[in-house]
């Protein structure tokens, strides 16, 4: 099926514009504005099929290029395009933005039209970070998606969203400066933004690792990395529900699309010196935060945790390949770690929104995150407890769900480095299931907690639909994660073959 060339655009500023049409709507016809901003998240999601079916899998090159001057005395171009990699995060992010809006249907009722308005004015920059081919226009895209989460922490968050979200606004927005810097570095130096150009230009080995601290600072707080991951706890706590679920389940796939984008193809002599950092800083992430998850009294900081550990497979399977490559000599190596961490990225898209959604189930109707305030909600809502359940196993890495496939490749791939970091890598399996099973133990299992809990009304359609559209992802993605890997295959064997290109 022959989709049109403007696709990208489309799917960039039907959201944005739509946001903005929303706050029309102002605060006296709330419904109606979010009936119209889901309409525009629908018709979002219908365009992202449209590039998902008019993908030509077997091209490892970009699709659906867009190519036009934006501001011609600094050679700064509007550039899109979209590889295998690229459409599986735009297909991710349309539809999880889709979801967040319809899960937050009557949580929300002040200043409704703001909030949905953020949300699609929040899309349309996020899958322009995910199609830029301008690195300024990426860095554009890439601080504008700062604002709308700012204000959806900011505005509608919990008791301490100033803290929050100003902590949030700093961590990634001081983040990202190194990166800007390293961008106009290039700039000057090859008189190009666009990143084919800068892919091919010569840099000393010197300038390979400055460039590479620069970038891992900024793409390391978005993920985010131990040991500048304090931000996360403490943004998800205060976001409302559809904050959380946007923030786990698509901005933090953002540093990792970084690294795959800018690291590996622009420094990666660089990668390969200093893999053993990424490496490490990514066992501690797996091991020691998912160790913190467990202590915690809060269900949203649990999760938010568990999401630091589990993103740690991302950065270990993306570094463990420069590891292979200088091992092996050669890109076919490498592939299985890039495969697993990109496969690792679209599963925790799911799981992690499944998870914040279900918390935001439980806060609708009890108005508590609190661990202790529950007990025996399994008695009282039967099929909120069999989705949660499952959602709980797809996080603790159970086979036959998503958490299981990516993380394996993963493991497999450090297997092949070197068994410790196998072995270390493997340790989420317990600590995972650990977190994960006290936190069902204590939500759902055993006697009523209270009478709070005995007056609980399970799942409603609407909520059914958004959870079981989670339990569907999880389930095919773990079942059948072929189609998903066919997708980006060509672009991480591309990957793979620069890495090995280069003077190891």
């Amino acid at each position: 099926m022959q989709s049109p060339s403007f696709l990208l655009s489309l799917l960039i500023w039907l959201p944005i514009l739509g946001g903005f049409a929303t706050l029309a709507f102002g605060n006296a016809r709330a419904n109606g504005a979010r009936w119209f901003s889901t309409g525009v998240a629908l018709v979002t999601v219908v365009a992202s099929v449209l590039l998902l079916t008019g993908f030509d899998f077997a091209n490892p090159g970009m699709q659906f290029v867009e190519d036009k001057m934006w501001i011609a005395v600094y050679n700064i171009r509007y550039h899109l395009g979209a590889d295998g990699i690229s459409v599986s995060l735009i297909v991710l992010t349309t539809l999880t933005t889709l979801l967040a809006m319809i899960g937050a249907w009557t949580s929300i009722d002040k200043r409704v039209s703001q909030y949905y308005a953020a949300f699609l004015i929040l899309e349309g920059l996020m899958v322009g970070v995910f199609s830029a081919l301008d690195v300024m226009l990426f860095y554009v895209f890439f601080e504008g998606m700062l604002i709308p989460m700012f204000l959806i922490i900011g505005v509608w968050g919990g008791p301490r969203r100033i803290y929050a979200a100003i902590k949030f606004f700093l961590y990634t927005f001081l983040g990202s400066l190194f990166m800007l810097v390293g961008l106009i570095y290039l700039y000057l130096k090859g008189g190009s933004w666009q990143l084919s150009d800068l892919y091919a230009m010569p840099l000393t080995a010197t300038e390979q690792m400055w460039l590479f601290f620069a970038f891992l600072v900024s793409f390391a707080v978005k993920v985010p990395m131990f040991p500048v991951h304090t931000w996360l706890p403490d943004a998800h706590v205060e976001a409302p529900t559809a904050g959380s679920v946007i923030l786990a389940a698509i901005m933090l796939k953002i540093g990792g699309y970084g690294f795959l984008r800018f690291v590996l193809p622009i420094v990666p002599d660089a990668g390969t010196e200093w893999a053993w950092l990424v490496i490490a800083l990514s066992l501690i992430a797996v091991i020691y935060v998912g160790l913190v998850a467990l202590a915690q009294d809060d269900m949203k900081k649990l999760i938010a945790y568990s999401s630091v550990s589990h993103m740690g497979f991302v950065t270990l399977g993306t570094f463990i390949a420069f590891g292979l490559v200088r091992d092996f000599g050669n890109g076919d190596a490498a592939r299985l770690g890039l495969q697993g961490a990109m496969v690792q990225m679209i599963s925790h898209g799911f799981i992690s929104g499944a998870m914040f959604s279900c918390v935001g189930v439980l806060y609708d109707r009890m108005h508590s995150r609190m661990i202790k305030d529950y007990g025996g909600v399994a008695n009282v809502m039967p099929w909120f407890a069999a989705l949660f359940v499952l959602f709980a196993m797809a996080n603790s890495g159970l086979p036959g769900t998503s958490g299981f496939v990516g993380e394996f490749m993963v493991i497999l791939a450090s297997f092949q480095k070197h068994p410790l970091i196998g072995f270390a890598a493997a340790t989420t399996l317990i600590v995972g299931a650990a977190y994960t099973l006290w936190l069902v133990k204590r939500v759902l299992w055993g006697e009523v907690g209270n009478a709070h809990v005995a007056e609980l009304e399970d799942i409603n359609a609407r909520e059914a639909f958004v959870l079981g559209t989670f339990a569907a992802g999880v389930l095919f993605l773990g079942i059948w994660p072929k189609p998903l890997t066919d997708l980006m295959e060509p672009s991480i064997a591309n990957l793979a073959m620069q890495i090995a290109s280069s003077k190891l």
